[in-house]
């Protein structure tokens, strides 16, 4: 009896994913339209990214996201928590290492994690590139959001146009391919 029911909760939960989905164009984890046709831009209706944010990284230091222009971003916000952000950051490791020098800049923002979690958490993953505070910066994750959930990555242009923005675990292909699109 227990299995049916098990069951049951699933399907449930799939079907309302499928109709909130469907309903809600935002919840769906599709891959961007341009990364599908393998094009080497944005979509001609991206919208500019709030990028005039100014955030603390784990050293206390100030960090303004529009210092990054310039560059293709790839902002992912995350916690120390999240299970399939834990498996997306070594992606985002090799990311940064193997096109940083082309310009890309991998950037994590930490949705609510205090700093004395975040310092040791950000060692033993040997993160290499920024990570900011966001714990009680609402309005940063507001203007990226809606944060139905982590991890979400969002994908910028050089010139700050917001290209693609990822709800949930995404897949590594996914990702790398948008970057070299991008770079």
């Amino acid at each position: 009896m227990r299995v049916r029911w098990m069951v049951a909760a699933v399907a449930a939960c799939a079907l309302a994913w499928t109709v909130l989905s469907a309903e809600m164009p935002w919840l769906a984890l599709n891959v961007p339209e341009f990364a599908q046709k393998g094009g080497a831009a944005c979509p001609a209706n991206a919208k500019p990214a709030p990028l005039d944010f100014v955030l603390k990284d784990i050293t206390n230091k100030d960090v303004t996201l529009s210092d990054y222009k310039g560059k293709v971003i790839l902002l992912d916000f995350w916690a120390t928590w999240c299970g399939p952000c834990k498996v997306e950051i070594p992606w985002f490791i090799e990311f940064q290492q193997k096109y940083g020098k082309a310009g890309l800049q991998v950037i994590g923002i930490s949705a609510d994690d205090p700093l004395d979690t975040l310092v040791p958490f950000v060692k033993q993953m040997k993160m290499t590139y920024p990570v900011l505070q966001g714990l009680g910066k609402d309005n940063v994750q507001d203007a990226y959001g809606p944060m139905v959930g982590l991890p979400v990555t969002v994908m910028i242009s050089r010139d700050g146009k917001i290209c693609s923005k990822h709800i949930g675990m995404g897949k590594k292909e996914t990702f790398e391919s948008e970057i070299k699109a991008l770079l």
